[in-house]
């Protein structure tokens, strides 16, 4: 079984606070970015810097990861700023950025590192809006070139994972839209593709992805234990979890997303039930399962430290 963290490393971008570094040591991140309106100024050759020096830091980052022993990182999906203005040709260091994915990927399979992304809410593939459709098939198009150029296997195990989205009145509809929107997508997203279960009871529970999407086109289903707590459709924690492990390649064992209310963890009922704590302190029950736990908390990998600390 192993524990991830998501995208920011606690200790490495913030080295004086949590790192307990010296003044003077630089963050490593992959979250450069930049507004519109600069973007519109420096254009993709500015973008291209920002990408390399992303890609820099992601390849350090699998360094840190190696050293310290975790084995499964979520990496950010915002490498590259405003890539839906330009190709991957048109950055002038795009060899020496795709150096650096292959490094990161060849690190992930010497060390055994299992590496994930999960795209931002945006990528809506129910939406009924043919632009909103198109710009979703093309940014999970991007996460898939970027799979691609590290090496990583075409399949769940290095998982593309999305929310369906909006239900817009009739959920049937909106699966049946996804389905069909599905084949738009290349093969490098297609079979990497998973879905994951919503927090809102409005929206899709388990139950309703395995019947609406796993069952027509078989794309697996990652179980969010925190979310279920908001949307079960009827079933049980330990249903909703082995239902939603069914759903993925005997082969690969399947992942799942844990949180806690931030709410509880500070004692403030203003706070969203459906918030994520800083650390998660329940144990958490697999019910003797096999699964990778992909740790969703806003202290990263301090969280899986604190995790272990108090169930290993």
């Amino acid at each position: 079984m192993r524990y991830g963290y998501a995208c920011i490393s606690m200790q490495l971008s913030y080295p004086q606070k949590w790192g307990n570094q010296p003044k003077g040591i630089q963050p490593i991140t992959t979250g450069r970015s930049m507004i519109r309106r600069t973007y519109d100024s420096k254009g993709h050759d500015y973008a291209s810097e920002l990408t390399l020096a992303n890609c820099k830091d992601l390849d350090s980052i699998m360094d840190w990861n190696v050293g310290q022993g975790y084995d499964f990182y979520r990496i950010t999906s915002g490498l590259a700023p405003w890539k839906s203005e330009y190709e991957w040709n048109d950055l002038k260091d795009i060899e020496d950025i795709k150096y650096h994915l292959e490094s990161v990927g060849l690190k992930a399979s010497i060390h055994d590192i299992r590496i994930t992304c999960h795209p931002g809410p945006f990528n809506v593939l129910t939406s009924p809006h043919e632009h909103v459709v198109k710009n979703c098939v093309r940014d999970l198009s991007e996460h898939g070139d970027v799979f691609d150029f590290m090496g990583l296997s075409r399949t769940p195990y290095n998982k593309i994972n999305i929310h369906l989205g909006g239900a817009y009145g009739d959920k049937e509809s909106a699966m049946d839209r996804f389905c069909k929107n599905f084949e738009l997508l290349p093969e490098s997203v297609q079979t990497r593709l998973t879905v994951e279960n919503d927090d809102k009871a409005s929206m899709y529970s388990v139950k309703e992805l395995y019947e609406g999407i796993y069952k027509r086109i078989g794309v697996p289903v990652v179980f969010d234990y925190h979310h279920h707590r908001f949307c079960n459709g009827g079933l049980t924690e330990q249903e909703a979890l082995e239902l939603a492990m069914s759903t993925w390649p005997k082969e690969i064992i399947p992942v799942v997303h844990y949180s806690e209310s931030r709410s509880i963890e500070q004692e403030d009922d203003k706070i969203k039930p459906q918030a994520h704590s800083d650390y998660v302190l329940d144990y958490i029950d697999t019910y003797g399962n096999d699964v990778d736990i992909m740790i969703e908390a806003k202290h990263k990998e301090l969280a899986v430290n604190k995790y272990l600390s108090l169930h290993s």
